[in-house]
C-alpha cells in the first residue's frame, strides 16, 4: 500500500491515460541496444569520440522511435547537407519526425 500512495500521481496518469504502460519494459528493451553498446564506446579514443559516438547513437535510436529507417534516413540527410540542398537555418527540418511528415505529404502527390 506504502508503494501505491507514494507513486499516485503515477498511478493517476496510467488510469487516465490509455496509451501509458504499467511497466517500464518497452523502454527498457528500447535501450538494451544503446547500453550494450555503451561499451564501445570506451575505445572512443577520446571523449570528443565517445561525445561523437552518443550524438550518432542518439540519432539512430530517435529515427528507430519514430519509425524511420536510421540507414536510409541518415543518408538522405547527409546526401542533402553536402549537396547544399539545406542550409545551415533549417537542419530542424531533416530531423526524423519532420522528414517522417515530409515523405507522408509527397507520397500521394507522386502516386
Amino acid at each position: 500500500m506504502r508503494y501505491a500512495l507514494n507513486h499516485w500521481n503515477g498511478l493517476i496518469l496510467y488510469l487516465d491515460d490509455g496509451r501509458l504502460e504499467l511497466d517500464t519494459n518497452t523502454v527498457e528493451r528500447a535501450m538494451r541496444p544503446v547500453a550494450l553498446g555503451r561499451k564501445n564506446a570506451l575505445f572512443a579514443g577520446a571523449d570528443t569520440g565517445g561525445r561523437h559516438w552518443a550524438i550518432v547513437a542518439t540519432l539512430i535510436q530517435t529515427a528507430k522511435l519514430n519509425d524511420v529507417d536510421p540507414l536510409a534516413w541518415l543518408t538522405d540527410v547527409l546526401e542533402r547537407i553536402v549537396a547544399g540542398h539545406t542550409k545551415r537555418n533549417n537542419l530542424a527540418s531533416l530531423l526524423p519526425w519532420n522528414c517522417k511528415a515530409a515523405k507522408a505529404v509527397e507520397a500521394p502527390s507522386s502516386a
